[in-house]
């Protein structure tokens, strides 16, 4: 099946209404996000509200490639109705791989959690994934971070912020991930999560400073 940019439109639509009606969303930098063309979201994660979060307050409609775990029953027909991609993180999942790319041919955004699951959200754990997408189409990569409450009182599900508590997104300077020289090898590839990892580092202390987190 092939991610649908209107799906995804709906899904923008979806997720700011929940977002901004659930939390207290503030969004700092999203003009750093260009206007058209392909784009890679890359998002740290520690909240499982982060993907519909980052659908919610980015400024263009984001295709996220999510775990085939959660495309179960009414859940799973859901996120494909809204351009989501289902994704086998335990092997190489060519029918992903291809959405994905296609995605970014057509000049849309493509939202990873380059960590690949949730855990503390600080970028210490990257998949070679994000460097193969960006390597490979050349879109630039959006640091994102997303800043939540720790807080443990007034959570009524383990793992979300809080009800009606801010969180803070704030989008980073986009960067090309490749040296110039359009190497795919896996050395290449190796090298460019390299300075991912420093650049998404970064990105998160800078935004930390700045929101206080």
């Amino acid at each position: 099946m092939t991610a649908s940019p209107g799906g995804a439109a709906v899904g923008r639509r979806i997720g700011i209404g929940l977002m901004y009606g659930l939390w207290k969303p503030r969004v700092l930098g999203a003009w750093r996000v260009p206007a058209a063309g392909p784009v890679i979201l890359a998002v740290n994660h520690s909240h499982n509200v982060d993907g519909p979060m980052l659908m919610g307050t980015a400024p263009r409609p984001v295709h996220f490639l999510i775990k085939k775990e959660a495309f179960v029953g009414p859940l799973g027909r859901f996120l494909e109705g809204i351009g989501q991609l289902k994704v086998d993180r335990e092997s190489a999942d060519r029918a992903a791989i291809t959405e994905a790319l296609g995605v970014l041919e057509h000049g849309g955004v493509l939202g990873i959690f380059p960590e690949g699951t949730r855990g503390e959200g600080d970028f210490a754990s990257l998949r070679a994934g994000l460097a193969y997408f960006a390597v490979r189409s050349g879109a630039p990569i959006v640091p994102v971070a997303v800043l939540g409450s720790t807080e443990r009182r007034g959570r009524l599900v383990r793992g979300l912020p809080p009800l009606r508590s801010r969180v803070d997104v704030v989008f980073g300077d986009a960067f090309e991930a490749g040296d110039g020289s359009g190497r795919r090898t896996r050395k290449a590839l190796d090298e460019a999560t390299v300075r991912i990892q420093q650049r998404l580092g970064a990105h998160l202390a800078d935004a930390k400073r700045l929101t206080g987190r």
